[in-house]
C-alpha cells in the first residue's frame, strides 16, 4: 500500500489534533459542567444535564470517530502500523475501550439523566435511577478523562521500546 508523503503527515497530525481537542476538552467540559453547576430548580436541572448531552453528542463523539479514523489512516497509511510499538498498543486499546465504555456506558447514563430532567424537572433529583445515573457519570466520566490525559501523555511521551518482530 502506498504511504504518505511529510507533506500528508503534517496534515494528518493536524486534524488528529483537532479531534484530540474535541475529545479531550469534551470530557473535562462535561466533568466540569457536573462537578461546577449548582442547579437550585428542576429547569436548571434539566439545561444542565441537557448541555452535558450536547457536549456529548457534538463535540465527544465526533472527537472520538475522528480520531479512531485518523489512527487508522495513520496505521494504513505511514510507517508507523498498528502494532510496532507498545504505547501505539496502549492507545489502540484504550481508544477503543473508552469508545465502547462510552457508547454501552456513560452516553445511556447520561442521555438518560437529561431525559428524566426533562421529563420530571426537579422531582428527578428524587429519582433512585437518576442518582445512580448521576453518580456513575461523575465517577466513570473522571475516570474517562483521566485516561484521555494518559493517551496524550503516552503519545507525548511515548514510553516503552520497540515491539521486537515476530
Amino acid at each position: 500500500m502506498r504511504k504518505i508523503g511529510p507533506a500528508g503527515m503534517r496534515w494528518l497530525k493536524t486534524i488528529h489534533l483537532f479531534f484530540v481537542s474535541m475529545w479531550v476538552g469534551g470530557g473535562i467540559s462535561i466533568v466540569l459542567i457536573y462537578f461546577l453547576s449548582s442547579p437550585s430548580g428542576g429547569d436548571e436541572l434539566y439545561a444542565s444535564w441537557a448541555s452535558m448531552k450536547i457536549v456529548d453528542d457534538f463535540v465527544i463523539i465526533p472527537g472520538a470517530m475522528g480520531n479512531l479514523l485518523i489512527g487508522l489512516l495513520y496505521g494504513i497509511f505511514t510507517n508507523w502500523g498498528f502494532f510496532k510499538h507498545r504505547w501505539l498498543v496502549v492507545k489502540w486499546v484504550l481508544t477503543v475501550a473508552q469508545i465502547l465504555f462510552g457508547t454501552f456506558c456513560l452516553g445511556p447514563w447520561l442521555n438518560g439523566n437529561a431525559a428524566i430532567a426533562f421529563a420530571e424537572r426537579a422531582a428527578a433529583a428524587e429519582s433512585p435511577l437518576f442518582l445512580h445515573n448521576q453518580s456513575m457519570v461523575a465517577f466513570w466520566g473522571v475516570v474517562q478523562v483521566s485516561f484521555l490525559v494518559l493517551m496524550v501523555w503516552v503519545s507525548v511521551f511515548r514510553p516503552w521500546r520497540r515491539r521486537k518482530a515476530p
